[in-house]
Order: C-alpha cells, then sequence, then structure tokens
C-alpha cells in the first residue's frame, strides 16, 4: 500500500488524532516485541482499534513507525526517571519506581527487539543519551544516599530492567507475565540495597550506561 501523507508539519494534531497515535506507538511496541520488527502493520492497527489507512497517515512506512517507536521509548526513559526524582523523597525509592515504570511501560524491552533496525539520527542520539544521563542521575543519588550498594552500576540497573521486560517463552498470558515480571524485579530490588555485612564484589564486568552508550549502534537493516 502507497505511503498516505499526513498532516503539515508543525500543525498540531487535533486531539482524537493524538489519541489515534499514542494507541498505534503502543500497539507498535507490543508487536515489535512480540514479534520483532517484521510484525505486520495490519495488526498493529487492528490491535490499535484503526484502520490501516489511519496507521499510514500518521507513519507512511515501517522504518518510519520504528523509529518513532524507538524514540518514545528513549523519550518516556527519561521522563519516566526525572519525575521518580522529582517525586519521591527517598532516593532508592525513586530508582525502585523508575525500574517498576519501565516494565510496565515496556520501554525496557522494545529497545532490544528493535536494535539493528533504527535510523541513529541526530534526535534518537540526543534522546538516547538523556535518558542515560537522567537514570545515572538516579543511580549516583542513590549512591550518594548510602541506599544502594555501591558495586551496583548503572549499567546493572539498565540491563536488570530489560532482562526482567522481556516476554518469558510459553504461553504465558500477558498480564501473568507482567505480573511476574514486577514480583521478580521486587527480588532484585532488595539484593539492590546497601546492607550492614554485606559480601563484597559481584563479580563479572562492572558496565556503566557510559560504557554502554560507547558501544557502536548497530547498523540499521533494510525494512
Amino acid at each position: 500500500m502507497p505511503p498516505i501523507h499526513g498532516s503539515l508539519p508543525g500543525r498540531p494534531l487535533r486531539a482524537d488524532a493524538r489519541d489515534n497515535r499514542r494507541r498505534l506507538l503502543e500497539a507498535a511496541r507490543d508487536a515489535f516485541i512480540e514479534r520483532g520488527a517484521g510484525a505486520s502493520l495490519e495488526e498493529i492497527a487492528r490491535r490499535a482499534g484503526t484502520g490501516i489507512a489511519t496507521l499510514y497517515r500518521r507513519f507512511p512506512d515501517r522504518r518510519a513507525l520504528i523509529r518513532e517507536v524507538a524514540l518514545d521509548a528513549l523519550q518516556r526513559t527519561a521522563e519516566e526517571a526525572r519525575l521518580a526524582a522529582a517525586e519521591e523523597p527517598d532516593l532508592f525509592a525513586a530508582l525502585a519506581r523508575y525500574m517498576h515504570r519501565a516494565i510496565d511501560m515496556r520501554i525496557a524491552a522494545v529497545i532490544p527487539a528493535l536494535l539493528g533496525q533504527v535510523p541513529f539520527d541526530d534526535e534518537i542520539a540526543r534522546a538516547r543519551q538523556a535518558g542515560l544521563a537522567a537514570v545515572q542521575a538516579l543511580v549516583d543519588a542513590a549512591h550518594r544516599a548510602g541506599a544502594l550498594r555501591p558495586d551496583v552500576t548503572s549499567g546493572d540497573i539498565g540491563m536488570l530492567t530489560v532482562r526482567l521486560s522481556r516476554p518469558l517463552p510459553g504461553e504465558f498470558p500477558p498480564e501473568v507475565d507482567r505480573r511476574l515480571s514486577h514480583r521478580h524485579l521486587a527480588l532484585v530490588i532488595d539484593g539492590l540495597r546497601a546492607t550492614a555485612g554485606q559480601s563484597a564484589g559481584l563479580g563479572g564486568p562492572a558496565l556503566t550506561l557510559t560504557d554502554l552508550s560507547q558501544l557502536p549502534p548497530p547498523h540499521p537493516a533494510h525494512v
């Protein structure tokens, strides 16, 4: 189906158009996590409760949709980290809240599902850096408060959240899978707390988010 062009650049979307766009982004996020970057666009439109023509009006092709899903996830990462820092007086609770929200919004699961498919342009790079900085600030604050065990890095937080956000293998209903992710995260969070008599040294590489950000981005595949 040929691309259908959307509204003029700079013109704000109507409320119904904004709702359609949000539903499409969330439906695409879930489909990409479950089925990969090749998920059917028709299925995405169906999940969003719209027609395929509406999808193409918002996103002219698959590549544009993938980019917007990734950008949205990166922007939400920074937003949720900043909100947690601003609204939670307990610095360790702020970090825990961010990790739970990352699972709820699936922002830690969609980026790995799209690796190699996202064009790494300036806007994506800025959003990625803003997210890394916001999460790093949460980790630094929890360390300064003495609440987060000192050998835990920001990279540990990021990779743990990704691992716990990915769907379990098998036929787990989505709601059961989500609740298990939160249960297992609660167990992990207890292990992140600094406690008296804690054994020193976790073993393995202690990567930070800065280390992860310096890894070369995958080359976009043809989509």
